[in-house]
């Protein structure tokens, strides 16, 4: 479920920021640029854009900037992990006001242009453009700040979601760290006092050998069968 909202996110930010470079792209650099053209020729590069931009890499990240944020927020909002929710909630907002502004608004207009046929056939064009131009790149400028803005929420909700690096569980819960393992008391090695170490290197003490082992064994064997014998607190279960 993580990997898949990470997924979401870097595409709706991937889709958003390519409309924002394209649409920001527009205002400071293609309608200046036409801007010192006469009417006709303003009239005939509007047109030569509008074919040329309606192709599958524009289809993908307009479309994409609505469709991957959707899925974005959706994933976000099940996963149970929703601090990074509100960002995304705030970008796809902002990717509409982008969509349908170009959808309502640029897109008649270009269809007005495409309409008039031939710049060279057309009888009024001065009319045409004024009527167009300032318009057009006015609801360009809105949706160039409302994608641009979109991309940022969604730069910061990729922030947040890398800030919470613990998947979650299906109901919400964040899952328990199991505690560090702890070995069992073996009572043998309680009741016999001291511990010591292996008879055969010594550690620990002087070398016993195999009568002090049998010395020892036998001094266990009489405290066993001696009645009423207590153990050592602690110790768990005869030996």
């Amino acid at each position: 479920m993580r990997l898949l909202q990470l997924l979401a996110l870097l595409a709706s930010t991937l889709s958003v920021g390519l409309m924002a470079g394209l649409f920001t792209g527009f205002s400071y650099a293609v309608m200046p640029g036409l801007r010192i053209l006469d009417d006709r020729g303003w009239i005939a590069g509007m047109q030569h854009i509008n074919k040329v931009i309606l192709n599958g890499w524009f289809m993908t990240a307009f479309l994409g900037s609505v469709l991957f944020t959707a899925a974005a927020l959706a994933l976000n909002w099940c996963s149970g992990d929703r601090a990074a929710s509100p960002w995304i909630l705030l970008a796809l907002a902002l990717a509409l006001v982008m969509f349908i502004g170009t959808v309502a608004v640029n897109v008649p207009m270009n269809d007005r242009l495409e309409a008039a046929g031939d710049p060279a056939s057309i009888t009024d064009p001065a009319a045409l453009r004024a009527s167009i131009e300032s318009r057009w790149i006015a609801w360009n400028t809105v949706r160039g700040v409302a994608s641009l803005l979109s991309f940022l929420a969604l730069a910061w909700a990729l922030v947040v979601h890398g800030r919470n690096p613990l998947a979650s569980t299906e109901n919400g819960a964040t899952a328990p760290v199991a505690p560090f393992p702890v070995a069992p008391l073996n009572s043998r090695y309680c009741r016999s006092g001291p511990s010591r170490r292996s008879p055969r290197t010594g550690e620990g003490g002087s070398r016993p050998g195999r009568r002090a082992t049998a010395r020892t064994g036998s001094r266990r064997s009489r405290r066993r069968s001696r009645p009423g014998a207590a153990r050592r607190p602690g110790c768990g279960g005869p030996g």
